[in-house]
């Protein structure tokens, strides 16, 4: 009775034994952990005009497919803006055009114009000169009034001719000016144009990929601002896990390595999945605080050293789309190379 008593007890040992065994192995080449949970990219989905919406086509936690419309704003203020600045350009344009034909005009006769200028300046300093030549002979009776008179006369209207060439030369300069701003100003209505085109494409926003509507925080005749987020938009294509290994866990993890995934809605199901990437750092929970050049660690009773966690990103390869949500929680185990 003794003998069978001490063989269950050497069987039980090496049950034990091999149990343990198997834990130790299982620990050293495939953590474990359940501090995980799911995780897939979002957007929020932002207007980029002001606006009344008009139209709602999709609900809350709806699957939309890549180019669905989510919503389309009113887009009777931005058309007629458009409107406007087209009309503003045509006739900035038949302005232009008018402009241009006078400077041609001018500019054939701006040769003839400063020779013009260049034979009446040339005409009028010789009648100058021939009038203050005889203007001191007069009081020495040299020189009669009506001689006189005549060289003023002739000065005068030297003078007159003289200006008038001046003015047209003038002219001609001041409208090659104002065609610069008749096209400085074109241009600035192009560019209003442009951006008027941008703000009608702004009045219908489509899904930009494959993916869920949540958190969608409006309805018909809400009016929008680029400062209020309408929907998020969770990218469907691809699903992650998160799962925070302890830093003495991470050894021969690397990127590739298998995962297997169980999701805490339904246990009964694994996925397979790969190391997307392991996080290089996280926020230190007791970091000491430099004072004078020197770190100050606080003093602590507490000797038992806990171990740091590090994010680890998990691809997932097939997921289920009825079990994944963001932030549901997950039990992940990573096989290490061997």
């Amino acid at each position: 009775m003794i003998l069978v008593r001490k063989i269950y007890s050497l069987l039980l040992l090496l049950i034990t034994l091999i149990v343990l065994g198997i834990v130790l192995w299982n620990v050293n080449n495939a953590p474990r952990t359940d501090d995980a949970y799911i995780y897939a990219d979002t957007i929020n989905v932002v207007p980029e005009i002001n606006g009344k919406i008009i139209e709602l086509p999709i609900e809350n936690n709806q699957l939309v497919k890549k180019g669905d419309l989510l919503y389309r704003i009113d887009p009777q203020l931005y058309q007629a803006d458009l409107n406007y600045n087209l009309a503003k350009q045509k006739t900035l344009e038949e302005q232009i055009k008018l402009m241009q034909r006078s400077i041609s005009s001018q500019e054939k006769n701006a040769e003839a114009i400063h020779a013009q200028v260049e034979s009446a300046k040339v005409q009028f300093l010789q009648s100058l000169d021939s009038y203050n030549r005889k203007l001191p002979l007069v009081k020495k009776g040299y020189v009669s009034k009506e001689e006189i008179n005549q060289a003023l006369t002739k000065k005068n209207s030297d003078e007159a001719i003289y200006k008038a060439l001046q003015l047209q030369a003038k002219q001609a300069i001041l409208a090659i000016d104002g065609i610069d701003a008749l096209e400085a100003q074109r241009n600035e209505v192009i560019a209003q144009i442009e951006k008027a085109k941008f703000n009608l494409q702004y009045t219908e926003v489509r899904a930009p990929f494959d993916g869920i509507v949540t958190s969608l925080k409006t309805t018909v005749g809400q009016y929008t601002s680029p400062s209020q987020a309408i929907m998020t938009l969770i990218d469907t294509k691809q699903w992650f896990v998160i799962a925070n290994f302890r830093e003495t866990d991470l050894k021969g993890l690397h990127k590739g390595s298998p995962a297997q995934v169980f999701v805490m809605s339904d246990t009964n199901k694994s996925f397979s999945g790969v190391v997307d990437s392991i996080s290089y750092g996280v926020a230190p929970t007791d970091e000491g605080i430099i004072i004078g050049g020197l770190p100050s660690v606080s003093r602590s009773i507490n000797w038992v050293h806990v171990s740091q966690r590090f994010p680890v990103k998990i691809r997932i390869a097939d997921p289920d789309p009825d079990l994944f949500r963001i932030g549901a929680s997950s039990v992940v185990i990573i096989h290490r190379d061997k």
